[in-house]
């Protein structure tokens, strides 16, 4: 902790760390509520949870922790996640998302992956993610964890690993750290298989014990994350893992309460989120994470399309989901897409459109291919930047695509975006003690 000459000078520590840091806050505006202020950087309130901007760090699996199931730190964040997600908490964004979280030991995509299923809070999970969360707290910034099942997607080999073997996959074994025979899935058998080759193992079908378990599963990590200090949570739909697998026809041919009807086949996602609401303070909000559509509709005469997510955004506050964050694809092979700038951000304007219109007020996250300080804040803002200024009824602009922006590689290429999206949208902001001297 700081000394008390150290307090008597000004310089006032962070009382959450067992060794001395200013208490920091980068990234937040100067004068939050001046109309020259443009919404990227006004303050996002979400239940009892206020961010200071409105740029968010996507979950980005950096395959980076221990993997030997014998190890009481398998699936335990380390220093080195202390430093990436730190760092970016220092270069000022508001929130923070920690990588995809395997809620079960099966549910990670590559035995490297972040995990939170082990008992109590003495386990090495809990404390690796309860150091990750001190840190970002203490520069200012919000923490959530993205709680995850990878499903069908699971123990495959970390990518770099794959690619170095001329591969754009390659499943992991045991003599890896892999459970070729634990991976599972709505439903099973090689023609569930995510890729043919030597990418991906078969997924066994989960019975429905199985997975009223999983249900369980992400409760209890939701509960040990909000012991560890955690300020929201997300839950990973998206991306071809398990509960997007659930969500989509192509991938669900369950006949028991699970599958077949969209009701049925939404009921695992209906589960955990009250699961999840039981066990974790009441103002807290949810964050969910869903692929918009499969781009599979000229492939499957049923698949998960955007009317499917439009239908399942309408229903979300009755299962006490507060913020929709909208991706797309990866549930299937055959997909077909083709990115360009706006790929998701006009998925996510046209959900937000039409719950808007249904009276609706979940807030929706654009992800994807932002990469720009203007087009970011175009996608709070609306495009008709100045009439958004003329009153603060008009703060998220007349024709905003999003609430929020989650951004992942461009961090990963330029840590301090949130600097520089500032200086280049002329927002003055504040800035860590330790660098004010060089921003």
């Amino acid at each position: 902790m700081g000394s008390l000459a150290n307090d008597q000078n000004g310089v006032i520590p962070y009382q959450g760390l067992p060794y001395f840091t200013p208490a920091n806050n980068g990234g937040a505006a100067i004068k939050p509520e001046s109309p020259a202020t443009p919404t990227l950087f006004r303050p996002l309130q979400i239940r009892q949870l206020a961010l200071k901007n409105r740029i968010i760090v996507a979950p980005m699996c950096m395959y980076s922790c221990q993997s030997d199931p014998s190890s009481p730190s398998v699936g335990a964040l380390t220093d080195y996640h202390v430093a990436h997600l730190g760092h970016l908490a220092l270069k000022g964004v508001g929130l923070v998302i920690v990588e995809a979280t395997a809620v079960q030991a099966n549910g990670r995509i590559s035995p490297n992956d972040s995990g939170l299923w082990q008992e109590g809070t003495e386990s090495e999970q809990f404390k690796g993610l309860k150091r990750v969360v001190d840190f970002v707290h203490s520069q200012g910034a919000k923490i959530a964890v993205q709680l995850a099942h990878a499903g069908r997607k699971a123990s495959s080999m970390p990518p770099w690993v794959a690619q170095e073997a001329g591969k754009r996959s390659l499943r992991a074994d045991q003599t890896v750290g892999g459970w070729p025979h634990d991976v599972v899935g709505p439903s099973g058998g090689d023609e569930q298989i995510w890729a043919p080759g030597d990418g991906f193992w078969a997924p066994r079908e989960l019975s429905t014990a199985e997975v009223e378990d999983v249900v369980k599963a992400f409760a209890k990590s939701a509960e040990l994350a909000v012991k560890a200090g955690v300020d929201t949570l997300e839950i990973h739909g998206a991306h071809g893992y398990l509960v997007n697998q659930f969500l989509s026809p192509v991938t669900n041919k369950r006949t028991d309460k699970y599958g077949g009807t969209f009701e049925n086949r939404t009921r695992i996602l209906r589960e955990i989120s009250a699961a999840i609401r039981a066990v974790i303070p009441e103002d807290m909000p949810l964050f969910l994470r869903i692929s918009a559509t499969e781009w599979l509709e000229d492939k499957f005469s049923e698949s998960w399309t955007l009317e499917s997510s439009i239908k399942l955004a309408k229903i979300l506050p009755e299962i006490g989901i507060d913020f929709l964050d909208v991706s797309s694809g990866g549930n299937h092979k055959d997909q077909v897409l083709e990115p360009h700038t706006n790929y998701q951000i006009d998925l996510a304007s046209r959900i937000r459109k039409e719950i808007r219109q249904s009276g609706q007020k979940t807030l929706i996250g654009a992800v994807g291919l932002i990469t720009e300080a203007t087009a970011a804040s175009q996608i709070v803002q609306g495009s008709d930047i100045d009439e958004a200024h003329t009153a603060e009824s008009m703060v998220a602009g007349s024709d905003a695509q999003a609430d929020a922006v989650l951004l992942a590689r461009q961090f990963l290429r330029e840590a301090d975006w949130v600097y520089r999206a500032a200086k280049s949208l002329g927002v003055p902001i504040t800035t860590p003690k330790q660098l004010g001297r060089a921003v």
